[in-house]
């Protein structure tokens, strides 16, 4: 397997220890709740416009090289941007939800 498929297996097998709850008083941490949010969705973003950018790069080509197939590759491009925003707009939902729980 590749360094990146083992990273991300790593990750996943010890994701349930590194967000383990802790018996503490956990008031002493809540400063960093706004700041992981802004974080998280600082990411997110980016990395949806990284995605939105390649795959509009990737209908224009593909117009470029087959006129005729406009249709279907607008089609597939819409729903390939909607389904990029939408991550975006989850990791949004998330942060709020973090940032105003009670």
């Amino acid at each position: 397997m590749t360094k990146r498929v083992m990273m991300i297996l790593v990750s996943v097998i010890a994701s349930p220890t590194i967000f383990a709850q802790t018996s503490g008083n956990s008031s002493s941490n809540s400063y960093l709740v706004p700041v992981a949010s802004v974080i998280a969705m600082a990411i997110a973003s980016g990395l949806a416009a990284l995605a939105q950018g390649k795959a509009v790069v990737g209908a224009a080509e593909g117009l470029a090289r087959n006129p005729g197939a406009a249709a279907a590759i607008r089609f597939a491009l819409l729903l390939g941007l909607v389904l990029i925003e939408s991550l975006a707009l989850y990791t949004l939902v998330v942060a709020f939800t973090i940032l105003y729980k009670k």
